[in-house]
Order: C-alpha cells, then sequence, then structure tokens
C-alpha cells in the first residue's frame, strides 16, 4: 500500500522582510519526527509546500497603502466593485487585463497568468491597517532557489510548491493551488499511456502540484492557525520536474473568452 504523510512545519514564527526563509525552513524541518535522512543519505521524494504569504513577507512584497495614488479607472472600478480604491490600483498595476468587474467581484488575470480575485493582494495577517501584501515577482524562481538552498546547505532534497487559495468560477470556496513549484512535476502528462482496460488515455494531464498544494492546505488552514509550511512524504517519482507555470491554460486555449 503506498502512503503519503503530511507533516506541518513547526515554530515557524512570523516572517519579516530580509529573512533567511531557507535557514528557518531549514531548521523547522531538522526538528521534524519524520526523517529526512536514511543510513545517511537523504530521504527522497520529499515535498515542502509552502504558503505564498511567507514567500512575499520574506521578499518584502508588502505596500503601504498610503502611498499608492489612484488612477480615474481605478476609482471607477473601485466605485462599480466597492473596493478600495488604492486596492484596485494595485490590482491593476499587477494585472494584464480585468476579466470581471461587478460588485463585490474583481477578476483579474495577473501579470504571472492567473485569472484570480484581486490580482491575489492580500489584507489578513499581514499586520497594519494600511498595509497589503503582493504575490511574489517569479514564484517558479523563489521555488527553485527555496530548493537549491535547502538542498546546499542542510542537504534535505525536497521539491518545493508554494502555494496560495483561490476560488473557482463554478464552485463555492477556496482550496490551494501551485503558484511556484522546483523539483516537482507540476502538470503530469499522462497521455499516451493504458488505462486498466487497455484504452488509451487521450487528454489526461493531471495537475499533480495543485493536487499537493490542496492537501497541504488541510494542514495550512485559511485563519490564524499559523501553519505555512507542510511537508509531504511518500511520493514516489513520476516525471521529470515541471514548472508551476505550465499549469497555466495559453490564451489560446481560452474555451470562455
Amino acid at each position: 500500500m503506498h502512503t503519503l504523510t503530511l507533516t506541518a512545519l513547526p515554530d515557524i514564527g512570523e516572517i519579516q522582510p530580509g529573512d533567511d526563509l531557507a535557514g528557518i525552513l531549514g531548521t523547522a524541518l531538522g526538528r521534524l519526527p519524520v526523517p529526512l535522512h536514511t543510513d545517511g543519505a537523504p530521504q527522497p521524494h520529499g515535498v515542502l509546500v509552502i504558503a505564498q504569504k511567507v514567500v512575499s513577507k520574506a521578499e518584502g512584497r508588502y505596500v503601504d497603502l498610503e502611498t499608492v495614488t489612484v488612477s480615474p479607472r481605478a476609482a471607477r472600478l473601485a466605485a462599480l466593485t466597492r473596493k478600495d480604491p488604492r486596492v484596485v490600483e494595485l490590482a491593476l498595476c499587477e494585472s494584464v487585463e480585468v476579466v470581471r468587474a461587478k460588485p463585490d467581484v474583481l477578476i483579474v488575470r495577473h501579470r504571472l497568468g492567473y485569472v484570480m480575485a484581486n490580482a491575489g493582494i492580500d489584507r489578513s495577517n499581514v499586520g497594519g491597517k494600511d498595509r497589503v501584501l503582493l504575490l511574489p515577482r517569479d514564484p517558479d524562481g523563489s521555488a527553485a532557489t527555496l530548493r537549491s538552498a535547502l538542498i546546499e546547505r542542510y542537504d534535505f532534497d525536497v521539491g518545493v510548491i508554494i502555494c496560495d487559495s483561490f476560488g473557482r468560477p463554478w464552485r463555492k470556496g477556496v482550496t490551494n493551488v501551485a503558484l511556484g513549484a522546483a523539483g516537482v512535476p507540476a502538470l503530469l502528462d499522462r497521455r499516451g499511456e493504458a488505462d486498466r482496460n487497455g484504452r488509451r488515455l487521450e487528454v489526461t494531464e493531471v495537475a499533480l502540484a495543485d493536487q499537493l498544494a490542496s492537501a497541504a492546505g488541510l494542514l495550512m488552514g485559511e485563519g490564524a492557525e499559523g501553519r505555512p509550511a507542510v511537508l509531504i512524504s511518500g511520493l514516489r517519482p513520476m516525471a521529470p520536474a515541471v514548472p508551476a507555470a505550465q499549469l497555466i491554460r495559453p490564451l489560446e486555449e481560452d474555451l470562455f473568452r
């Protein structure tokens, strides 16, 4: 029987701009009861899932809303959506397209390709009345940097996923998805394989990084839990690593445009 084990990392604490996030995560990994080394060698196929928020905090992606100048376009959208005009201005700056705007809803296409609410701008667990947090500039790059540091400094050969909670247009509630990934086949192409009856799979691609992010979200929580990193152990190697950017559907394949 194949078993996955999910373990929240202990004692991460509040992350500040410029903090050594790899060092904090490496120390926390070293405290886990789950062995990361077997017979002196790294245990393979672990995946460390990290909340986007702590990555953005370490990278200093804060914005003081008092410094934001609101454009006429942002003011109009803010009146329509009933949102803070300064947050709307930032959402426009972080995006390439407004997909939908209506009262209490602002859906945009982020400059990184994600279609999401408010460009991922966050005010929860940020601290300060007029401070918000933006997404990392390059989530795949951030994941690769953290992975490299964990391997080089701690000999912990883990894949890294940076996740965030997304709403879905035809379903209620949020679930974690992967924004960045390194050392993981974020998109697993199973086309050409056979099912149990020998029928060839023709369109099956598995969003593996999203599945792992969602599983980790069960331990992370969405409120005041304070568990921003989860280690998933026991994952069998399936395919070469693929970055999370491959999960974004190209515009020419968007059936709803």
